[in-house]
């Protein structure tokens, strides 16, 4: 990875909530990505455009039904090994970054209010945290005391 990649993600993730923040930067998300590009017989370059497509999907700037054209696109690859090499991101990655995520939001106490159907919204989207974005329920308390703060997710997953 190249100091400028790293600088990059570094900023980028340091855009997100300190919880997202937190996941991200513990998950080791970047090591896998290296894993399954050399898997698949990538170039250090074509490793570095693969990290930076999931540090796009990662701080929620491009559209996960877009993941695989990307790849498919902008690392060189066939389309078939772009649809293999983003089901193994989606499997090694993005599924337990957000499993983490939510699993932390259960634990803090942010999640207030959630009706059913919201829930049920949720579960049928795959993920989708757009489910929730008519009444804003996940919720930080500010510095102020009475301040709150709406935490959107980094990103969903439609799978």
């Amino acid at each position: 990875m190249t100091e400028k990649l790293k600088q990059t993600i570094k900023e980028e993730v340091g855009k997100l909530t300190k919880d997202n923040q937190g996941v991200i930067n513990a998950f080791g998300w970047e090591n896998i990505a290296e894993e399954i590009g050399k898997k698949y017989l990538l170039t250090d370059d074509e490793i570095n455009i693969f990290q930076a497509e999931i540090l796009i999907m990662l701080v929620g700037l491009e559209d996960p039904d877009f993941f695989t054209q990307n790849i498919e696109n902008n690392v060189g690859t066939s389309k078939a090994e772009a649809e293999k090499i983003s089901k193994e991101v989606f499997e090694k990655i993005f599924t337990p970054i957000t499993n983490l995520l939510i699993e932390k939001l259960k634990k803090s106490d942010k999640v207030k209010n959630a009706s059913a159907e919201q829930n049920i919204n949720f579960i049928l989207s795959g993920g989708d945290y757009s489910a929730f974005l008519n009444s804003p329920i996940l919720v930080e308390e500010g510095a102020g005391g009475g301040d709150t703060e709406t935490i959107l997710p980094v990103f969903s997953i439609k799978k």
